[in-house]
């Protein structure tokens, strides 16, 4: 009852969006597909072996101290900023300001990335940068795929009246509208789509991942990243994928970039063809022909065995070896693309 009647879990795609999606190369057997083979199986001694660790207390699995929040003022959010300004809410959430726009990347604003607050673990922090009833007025919020941590229930009844567009994957868009988003507020968009709004371009590209929010529905919904190019910013945003020829083809044809934003955390060797260990995370970004990347996907949620630092230590050390830079901020900080990005504070570690 609750998978069939909960909205957290969303809405799958119409029979009439299926008959389409059958009609491209990446939708197989009612299923979308990754770009080259992928595997998300382990067999079932593997998956035994495993369930130890996941229950087993890790003490460095979450920070034990207050991580640092800086506050946004949400007058100064409405001030016009050139160049283009990003603040990060932790995980893989952002506030884009770009030639004017105010945009959202993957806001997941909640507690838990979970359907049910018992079935996740919280933030770490107690607090956002800004509650989302303070931001502005949203021009675009952008989705790379519907799970939990990236697609939040709570965090679009709070943004669908104060937004002008959502651009999200093939078949997300049915999540927002049986969430009472205006229909014609979404626009769903294939791998190498682009769309222009306002001068401002954004092409949806491909990820190596998957979909799915329920017991039943894995790969019922396209997943991807985006590339957003601006007057005088060139910037990428990953979403979530594990590493794979599609960051070279999408550096090729869109970069580079001046910046890119790339999944790094929740990661393991049992599924890192879905999600990229920290230094493949240095080699996208070098794939990209990015000026600088900034690891994301960590700092706010515990979803790998891993300690919550190892993203951090482990892409820093690759991107001093591969002659990348890398900037970590602080959550909430505000983070100006043309401007030198030099790390001030190892603020994640523990004073």
């Amino acid at each position: 009852m609750f998978t069939n009647f909960s909205p957290q879990f969303g809405k799958e795609p119409s029979a009439e969006q299926k008959a389409r999606f059958e009609q491209l190369p990446h939708y197989q057997e009612g299923k979308f597909q990754n770009l080259m083979p992928t595997t998300m199986d382990m067999d079932f001694w593997k998956a035994i072996r495993m369930l130890p660790k996941f229950f087993r207390s890790n003490p460095d699995s979450r920070p034990d101290f207050e991580i640092p929040v800086l506050k946004v003022d949400s007058l100064d959010l409405v001030k016009k900023h050139e160049p283009a300004r990003l603040v990060w809410f932790g995980h893989s959430a952002f506030l884009l300001q770009i030639d004017g726009k105010n945009i959202l990347l993957d806001p997941m604003f909640g507690e838990v990335p979970a359907p049910h607050p018992l079935l996740g673990k919280k933030r770490y922090s107690n607090e956002l940068p800004i509650e989302v009833e303070k931001l502005p007025t949203i021009d675009m919020v952008i989705f790379s795929h519907d799970h939990y941590d990236h697609l939040d229930y709570g965090s679009v009844q709070k943004l669908k009246n104060k937004t002008k567009k959502f651009l999200t994957p093939l078949g997300v868009g049915s999540h927002l509208q049986h969430w009472g988003v205006d229909e014609g507020k979404i626009q769903e968009m294939d791998w190498w789509e682009e769309t222009v709004y306002e001068d401002l371009l954004l092409a949806f590209t491909p990820s190596r991942h998957f979909s799915g929010r329920g017991l039943n529905n894995r790969f019922s919904t396209l997943w991807g990243s985006w590339v957003i190019k601006g007057r005088q910013e060139n910037i990428f945003f990953s979403g979530d994928s594990g590493y794979g020829s599609h960051f070279k083809s999408i550096g090729e044809k869109y970069g580079p970039f001046d910046f890119a934003m790339l999944e790094c955390g929740q990661y393991n060797e049992n599924w890192k063809e879905i999600h990229m260990m920290p230094e493949e995370t240095a080699l996208a970004g070098v794939d990209l022909a990015a000026n600088v990347i900034m690891p994301i996907h960590w700092g706010a949620f515990t979803l790998a065995m891993h300690s919550w630092t190892d993203p951090v230590e482990r892409v820093l050390a690759k991107g001093k070896e591969l002659g990348i830079p890398v900037f970590i901020p602080k959550i909430g900080e505000q983070v100006f693309i043309q401007e030198e990005m030099t790390i001030r504070e190892q603020w994640w570690i523990k004073p």
